[in-house]
């Protein structure tokens, strides 16, 4: 995420609130006490001094956030940073259209999510792993064709949002591949995986928590909006 600028709206705004609640405060009490002609000079110096203080104070908040909840259409959603690996309830992993699991910094990137996820539960049994997804029970209109031109990774392709519970881990096809084994998509790409996405979730969470990334931060190319900031990715999200 990129860091809140000095005068960013958010700080002003929050700013301006604290001003209002201060003024009234200063009015109220300016009414029952006087302040010596003498010492105006100073209390305005000292009291431009703190607001400016609490103006640094708000700025800084707002850079080193964590965390923050919000209501979305009656369900709380919390966005933070952290470990998604350690967080409770279901967790979701990103894959490529082809559920591809061969971490050779080429197809996958051991520093990716779907690639720490691969090394940290199936170091030595990847091919485990692609057993419980060639046997998930999908739908079938999810499996959307067989790629035989690929000389590299895994043929089937599977419609995106397509997903599959292991354990406590959604796996869920997210991007295109084009012939390079590069990830790529177009934003109405993008918006219908959300909306597959989550209906799937829908159906699977019972209850639970569920944690996502911001879908598209790594590096995923979203067609005419490659300049798309996290933000703006989480705002889609939301």
């Amino acid at each position: 995420m990129k860091k809140v600028k000095f005068f960013d709206s958010r700080v002003r705004d929050k700013f301006s609130k604290h001003i209002s609640a201060i003024s009234t405060l200063a009015s109220v009490l300016l009414i029952f006490f006087n302040i010596p002609e003498n010492k105006k000079i100073i209390l305005f110096a000292v009291f431009s001094a703190c607001l400016f203080l609490l103006y640094c104070k708000i700025w800084w908040h707002f850079n080193n956030l964590q965390e923050i909840e919000l209501d979305v259409e009656g369900s709380k959603v919390s966005i933070k940073t952290g470990d998604l690996f350690l967080q409770p309830g279901l967790k979701c992993i990103a894959f490529n259209e082809y559920f591809d699991t061969k971490v050779d910094e080429k197809i996958i990137s051991s520093t990716s999510l779907n690639g720490q996820y691969i090394n940290k539960f199936f170091p030595n049994s990847v091919n485990e792993l692609d057993k419980i997804i060639t046997e998930y029970e999908f739908e079938e209109e999810e499996k959307i064709g067989i790629n035989d031109e690929r000389r590299v990774g895994k043929k089937v392709k599977y419609s995106l949002g397509t997903t599959c519970v292991i354990d406590d881990y959604l796996l869920t096809a997210f991007s295109h591949f084009d012939k390079n084994n590069k990830a790529y998509l177009s934003m109405p790409d993008y918006l219908s995986f959300l909306i597959t996405f989550w209906d799937k979730v829908n159906k699977v969470y019972a209850q639970r928590n569920v944690s996502v990334p911001i879908f598209g931060s790594g590096i995923t190319r979203i067609k005419e909006h490659k300049n798309i900031s996290d933000e703006e990715l989480l705002k889609i999200m939301l």
